[in-house]
């Protein structure tokens, strides 16, 4: 069969186009009713093979689930939609997503350049990984435009970066990135997990690549782990596909079906969270005992301005310093009863963690160390009366 993703079958008229505004894409772009039965909701085809009525002619172009599989071409094509790309891709996990596309842009002796507070993962699997096959990088804070310019090589392939970041919240300006990667060859990758789709819209800012974690905020609810990469280049979509396909770290059809459904709400969740990590961002810059609160909505935050034009709103992420240290930071992990103290983020339900010990942990002594007082929170979508009350009682 052919590298590029096989479409559905064709429906019936008057399903539900991949047109509209974003609510109304994220529940029908790519999901119109099953042709044979009606059936409103997309199928789980949990299946591995497909029946061939003829040799080398599979029905609808699927013939092996690695290769394509339908209900995992209906997240694809709902997140292309979404992002405003030509072609999506889903993943058994982010990492899965981030390792297919350096494998398929990157050669020995290519270079990249990544955020000095990239995510701890990525570190690891270009510093620990990658740099064995003879990958160079250079790590430069991305909001320094002077310095991502300073960072670029003649060999630079890729400037990898993530807008708000994980842990700290910074955020670099996408449309002035994409010019300098393009003026040196470059590609501009962003990871947009933090923002997702409903905040953020990387290609239209002149991105080349986005980079979801659908774990987070795309599925939702805590429920499933799974990645996504999103373009709108006809060749550097048949690469993917063609890795894809080679390397097979692929989403299964059910983690592709529980993320399909997650995307059918994303809007309105997105709304919730931010709502209430505005209101705790507010109240937590007020609480005598926090240091630094470090949440791009807040006019103190020093890339406020640029989050504001690139940005619908400033997402479900917040951390902060606590003004006693590292062990009053780690008290207050433990103190909270409506936060969960928990690794990841994005779902329905708020998490607080200690990112030196637990998601950062990878960088430690390294000079992309985290601080070690500081809090990370993924507030969720409960009554925000709860939330302050909880963050309040743990911090006194």
């Amino acid at each position: 069969m052919t590298d590029v993703p096989a479409a559905l079958p064709a429906a019936a008229p008057n399903t539900g186009a991949a047109v509209g505004g974003f609510s109304t894409r994220a529940i029908h772009a790519g999901q119109a009713p099953e042709p044979v039965t009606g059936a409103v909701v997309v199928p789980i085809f949990q299946t591995s093979t497909f029946a061939q009525d003829v040799v080398g002619e599979p029905r609808a172009g699927y013939d092996y689930s690695r290769a394509g599989n339908p209900t995992r071409t209906a997240l694809e094509q709902a997140l292309a939609s979404l992002e405003g790309g030509r072609a999506g891709f889903a993943y058994a996990s982010g990492m899965a997503a981030t390792d297919t596309l350096l494998r398929a842009v990157l050669r020995p002796g290519d270079h990249l350049v990544l955020p000095a507070d990239a995510y701890g993962g990525t570190f690891r699997l270009i510093s620990r990984v990658l740099a064995n096959w003879g990958i160079t990088y250079t790590a430069v804070a991305l909001a320094d435009l002077d310095a991502v310019r300073a960072a670029l090589q003649p060999n630079t392939r890729i400037v990898w970066c993530e807008t708000p970041t994980n842990p700290l919240l910074n955020v670099a300006d996408i449309a002035a990135l994409a010019d300098i990667a393009h003026g040196a060859g470059a590609r501009l990758v962003v990871d947009n997990t933090f923002a997702s789709p409903y905040l953020q819209q990387p290609l239209a800012l002149g991105a080349d690549v986005v980079l979801h974690s659908t774990t987070k905020y795309v599925g939702g609810h805590s429920d499933v782990v799974g990645g996504a990469l999103i373009v709108d280049d006809a060749d550097l979509a048949e690469e993917l596909a063609f890795h894809t396909k080679s390397i097979g770290g692929v989403a299964g059809p059910f983690d592709a079906w529980i993320t399909l459904r997650g995307v059918k709400t994303l809007a309105v969740r997105m709304d919730r969270h931010c709502d209430n990590a505005e209101a705790v961002a507010e109240m937590l810059a007020e609480h005598p005992r926090v240091g630094t609160v470090h949440y791009p909505g807040l006019q103190t935050h020093p890339h406020h301005q640029v989050a504001a034009g690139q940005m619908l709103r400033f997402g479900g992420m917040v951390s902060f310093t606590v003004r006693d240290g590292r062990d009053a930071a780690l008290k207050v992990c433990q103190r909270t009863a409506v936060f969960t103290l928990g690794e990841s983020l994005g779902g329905v339900e708020s998490l607080i963690e200690h990112p030196g010990l637990m998601t950062h942990a990878s960088v430690a002594g390294s000079a992309h160390e985290v601080p070690d007082d500081l809090v990370r929170l993924s507030v969720g979508i409960e009554d925000v009366d709860d939330l302050l009350d909880d963050l309040r009682q743990a911090l006194d």
